[in-house]
């Protein structure tokens, strides 16, 4: 045993979200389905955003980046879960592990900061919209995504370093269903005090900070639409704004209660399944939510569908 601790492990193994195999044959149904639905949904925004001039907004500039972040997100993930689930040994090399959680915290960190400026549009829009073409131009667009990226790649290598930093000797089973920096540490060889410091230091930065911009952000564009004329008006802004922010509540909850709190030794089921909530559950609904129940988008598909349907019959 004392040899093997002088090893350092070249794979870890998952032990999954259920041993149970009538279990593990369900989670593979739900996590297909979720995941079918978030890459077609994605894709299709992407396409319809690009395809359509109308909808060559500031708006749906970052639509669109969010949609490929959730592509992203949810591929540096879910086809391994759906693997896992079909094999009895779930395996993943070190270098395949480091580069998952590169992957996942890159696009994940750049989601975070895209929807704090997405929530920060739509405040333009709704309490500034005289001035909304003035400060929301093509350059103010484009530095607000690149910086959004930029931010994601920074934690991204800020966690990934601090986390691989730290040796791995004999134990590499993972009581988890990917690699992430909480889990992985509960198998480090040493101290993981300063590790968790910084982790916790880019939670702030990347996901305390936006959530407070997007909260202050509706609870202007809510202080606004109340003083609104119109009872539909005001219907519409509360149904926008409600369904916004449960996607936020689910996203930014999640990753909060995962990463801004101190890091046990033992990994409860409770915390695999609040996983969940933002590896596949949001990048499905953001689509939905952002998009497809949006009058312009809806109009988009119209026409993307009459042409194909035209092209058809001639």
């Amino acid at each position: 045993m004392g040899k093997e601790n002088q090893t350092f492990v070249d794979e870890f193994i998952f032990l999954g979200l259920s041993q149970d195999l009538q279990t593990q044959i369900l989670l593979f149904i739900f996590f297909l389905t979720i995941y079918l639905m978030t890459v077609l949904g994605n894709l299709l925004i992407i396409i319809l955003i690009f395809m359509d001039s109308q909808l060559h907004t500031p708006m749906y500039f970052f639509l669109r980046n969010l949609s490929f972040a959730d592509l992203c997100f949810s591929t540096s993930i879910v086809p391994q879960v759906l693997i896992h689930f079909l094999v009895k040994r779930k395996t993943i090399s070190f270098f395949g592990c480091m580069t998952q959680i590169i992957v996942f915290l890159l696009v994940g960190c750049t989601e975070c900061a895209l929807l704090a400026v997405m929530s920060y549009d739509r405040y333009i829009a709704v309490c500034k919209p005289l001035h909304y073409s003035i400060i929301m131009t093509q350059q103010v667009c484009l530095q607000l995504t690149i910086g959004s990226w930029a931010s994601g790649a920074l934690v991204s290598l800020v966690d990934t370093i601090f986390t691989f930093h730290l040796p791995y000797k004999g134990q590499n089973i993972i009581n988890h269903y990917f690699c992430e920096p909480p889990a992985l540490l509960k198998l480090a060889s040493a101290d993981t005090h300063s590790t968790e410091m910084a982790i916790f230091a880019m939670g702030v930065v990347i996901l305390l900070a936006p959530v407070s911009l997007i909260l202050v952000s509706y609870w202007n564009i809510i202080s606004t639409v109340i003083q609104m004329q119109s009872g539909e008006g005001r219907f519409k802004a509360f149904s926008t704004c409600g369904s916004h922010l449960i996607v936020v509540v689910l996203f930014y909850g999640s990753g909060i209660f995962t990463y801004m709190r101190p890091n046990s030794k033992t990994t409860k089921e409770r915390d695999k399944m609040i996983s969940v909530f933002y590896t596949a559950v949001t990048p499905m609904l953001n689509p939905i939510i952002y998009s497809l129940r949006n009058k312009d988008v809806k109009g988009a598909l119209r026409k993307l569908a009459g042409r194909k349907f035209f092209s058809q019959r001639q």
